[in-house]
């Protein structure tokens, strides 16, 4: 198998992987870049959000690492060095993960339950001001304890981000509440803010545990792939056989693969002959025949026969562990509406203080009334809390993702939510994704013989076979009540058909390239072989090559569209998308299959790293490209779209890999995926104008005192409530193809 395009680049530079924790957003991933790219001797350093990882690339390889974690602990985080891969990380429980969230809506329910019953006139509803002190407290310094810890950190490195926004904006509504409280205490007590700043602080924790649950689904991909590797090999060393743990192989050792096990390295066949299952790396199920001097991959499966083998690719070399690459680097891409956000907060922030500042000094010095001007000073960082600006993408995509899921489409990711409107080309796979994936015979065309006796022979020659095709062969063999013989000598030969002995007879069945090299004369069906190429039919032929070779017949097959697939990618077209067929099968099925569906691009014949290759070329033309596919051997170009969607009826490690999961297997559901990716991104946009608009109209009346705090703090609760509302609106969707 080729494999250059899965490699990395050359490299002299000696990689370092650390992990990091205490990272909340894509700020905090800058931030950690920048501090690493400071150490002397580091040459580029990658922080992947999603596996809270850090790949950094040193000019020295005597680099100490130590400096490395002292870097980003420095900047507020915490690191560990990475001493070897492993699939990941033991993963909290959601309800762990949940805790904050439950904990802090339980203290928050009581003082929005106030709040309703003053807006319906219930003034009896209003809790005690001790009360309210002990509900909200809790939440603003016990669980929104991280957004202090995470702001001061972004204050060290003089930056902003929403953590600090969020613990100014709460501690402002905290602080003022508790310092009226204290002021009227036993006479007349005015409105408070507790509720604000727990409610705040609530809504933005269930934010954050939503990222989080995304960060993990997106990791699952990494252990998928790794657990395609077996945990141990059978190595012969000292003479004698013994179990390793894979990570104590070493280039040159004899590992011994038993029928049925994973190959654990890729090798090269010293001793034995047998036949991988090769699928999970070329896509192709036929069992390949491998003989002493092949090349074997890792995590193949070996079918009959004993191999010794020798390892000649281990861990971060091995074709698997390029593959598990390809998937982490789609998954450390940042979410571009949240970066922007981000970077917003970031002068957003020091905006706001000034503000706040000038407004209690022009106050306080014009009018020598302190407590007015503390007032206003408070409105300002009151009316500025970030709640609708930190509601604005996650509402959105909370409402996005639910209707997608009511209608079979599963995103997992932000990004991929967030980008797929912009997909200007959509790559499909075709077995599987637009067929059914079930070849069945349909023609059966002798030459010289019976047709019997050619479905005989044929059947007798493959009923050892799980190949899709032999499968077609013997099942209508089995139902035309036709006897399958014993076969002698049966060997697949890789990219051509199959050998064997029927009868005494040698017979090869295969591929009109291997007829031609075999000297088998093919004119007298060349008619027929056309014919079923041009509908879009796979041809294999039989020869006896016991004598001189003598061509027997040829048997076509077909696979069945999916019922939707041609409106789906109507669809597609009507959104001003271009589709593009990306195949392994033959030229003349694949532009049989682009014909029937309206497809205006036909690739064929492709491995799965000339798939990869495929769509980055589509995305180096300027196109933003997504991929649609359903087996592992889709995982690199999966990996290389803008946006990989899978069918559920593939793999899981397709579905792992891909940031849109289609969970009925239904290629409609890509149009309908992109649908609702634009209206959920205009959602973003509207809730973004109006968390801004706000505060742009909002901050210059408190700033002059025609807004009091209890205003502005309606104002802001308003805000959210406005955001939220114009999310779900997402609910009314009803599909792309229902308009």
């Amino acid at each position: 198998m080729n494999t250059a395009a899965l490699a990395s680049p050359p490299s002299s530079l000696a990689p370092v992987r650390l992990q990091i924790e205490g990272m909340t957003c894509a700020s905090c991933v800058n931030r950690v870049e920048r501090a690493l790219r400071k150490v002397p001797g580091v040459e580029t350093a990658t922080v992947n959000l999603a596996t809270e990882t850090a790949e950094v690339c040193l000019l020295d390889p005597a680099t100490d690492p130590a400096a490395l974690s002292a870097a980003v602990e420095k900047a507020g985080y915490r690191a560990q060095l990475v001493v070897e891969e492993t699939p990941g990380k033991r993963e909290d429980s959601a309800l762990q993960s949940a805790w904050p969230v439950i904990i802090a809506a339980l203290l928050s329910l009581p003082l929005v339950l106030q709040m309703i019953g003053m807006a319906a006139g219930r003034d009896d509803w209003m809790l005690p001001p001790w009360v309210q002190l002990a509900l909200a407290t809790p939440v603003q310094f016990w669980l929104g304890a991280r957004f202090y810890r995470a702001g001061w950190a972004a204050l060290r490195d003089r930056s902003g981000n929403m953590d600090l926004l969020v613990a100014i904006g709460t501690s402002a509504g905290w602080g003022l509440s508790v310092w009226l409280m204290l002021r009227h205490a036993g006479h007349g007590m005015p409105h408070l803010y507790f509720e604000a700043s727990a409610v705040v602080i609530t809504l933005v924790l269930l934010g954050k545990w939503l990222e989080g649950r995304a960060k993990r689904q997106t990791t699952a991909a990494i252990r998928a792939l790794n657990a395609l590797r077996p945990d141990t090999a059978h190595v012969q060393r000292d003479g004698r056989e013994v179990d390793v743990a894979l990570a104590q192989l070493v280039v040159g050792d004899r590992i011994v693969v038993r029928p049925g096990e994973r190959m654990p390295a890729d090798g090269v066949v010293l001793e034995g002959s047998s036949h991988l299952d090769e699928s999970m790396i070329t896509g192709e199920s036929l069992p390949v025949a491998k003989h002493a001097g092949d090349a074997v991959t890792g995590g193949s499966v070996n079918a009959e026969g004993l191999l010794v083998v020798r390892a000649t690719a281990l861990g971060a070399e091995s074709t698997l562990a390029r593959i598990v690459r390809l998937v982490e680097s789609a998954q450390a891409k940042k979410a571009p509406i949240q970066r922007l956000v981000d970077q917003v907060s970031a002068v957003f922030v020091p905006v706001v203080l000034v503000l706040a500042l000038l407004t209690l000094l022009g106050w306080g010095l014009s009018t020598g009334q302190w407590e007015g001007a503390i007032l206003n000073a408070v409105a300002v960082l009151v009316i500025a809390c970030p709640c609708a600006l930190g509601l604005a993408t996650p509402a959105a995509i909370m409402a996005g993702t639910g209707v997608a899921a009511r209608r079979g489409i599963l995103i997992k990711d932000a990004e991929a939510l967030e980008v797929a409107h912009r997909l200007d080309v959509v790559a499909f796979d075709k077995t599987g994704t637009l067929t059914e994936g079930k070849p069945r015979l349909v023609a059966c065309e002798p030459a010289g013989i019976a047709r019997e006796e050619l479905l005989a022979l044929a059947a007798s020659l493959q009923a050892g076979s799980e190949h899709p095709l032999a499968r077609a062969v013997t099942g209508a063999a089995r139902d035309s009540g036709i006897a399958v013989r014993a076969a002698e000598g049966v060997q697949a030969v890789a990219g051509r058909g199959i050998s064997g002995r029927v009868d005494g007879r040698e017979l090869r069945l295969g591929s009109t390239r291997w007829m031609t090299e075999l000297g088998v004369a093919s004119a007298p069906l060349a008619d027929a072989a056309a014919a079923a190429q041009a509908s879009g039919q796979t041809v294999s032929w039989l020869a006896d090559v016991t004598g001189a070779p003598r061509l027997l017949g040829l048997l076509a097959f077909g696979d069945t569209l999916k019922p939707t697939a041609a409106s789906g990618l109507a669809q597609l077209k009507a959104q001003g998308v271009r589709t593009v067929l990306v195949s392994g099968d033959n030229a003349g099925a694949a532009r049989a299959v682009a014909s029937q569906l309206g497809i205006d691009d036909v690739r064929a014949e492709v491995l799965p790293q000339d798939k990869a290759r495929i769509v980055l070329e589509l995305r180096a033309g300027g196109d933003t490209v997504g991929m649609v596919g359903d087996g592992i051997n889709d995982a690199p170009a999966l990996a290389a779209a803008d946006v990989g969607i899978a069918m559920s009826s593939g793999t899981d490690v397709a579905m792992h890999a891909a940031g849109i999961t289609l969970m009925r297997g239904d290629p409609a559901l890509v149009a309908d995926a992109l649908d609702i990716s634009r209206r959920t991104y205009a959602k973003i946009r509207q809730n973004l104008f109006w968390a801004f608009i706000y505060n742009v109209v909002g901050i210059p009346l408190a700033a002059l005192g025609w807004l009091s705090p209890v205003v502005a703090g309606a104002a802001m609760a308003f805000s959210s409530v406005s955001v939220v509302t114009n999310a779900l609106l997402l609910r009314r969707w009803k599909g792309a193809r229902h308009g």
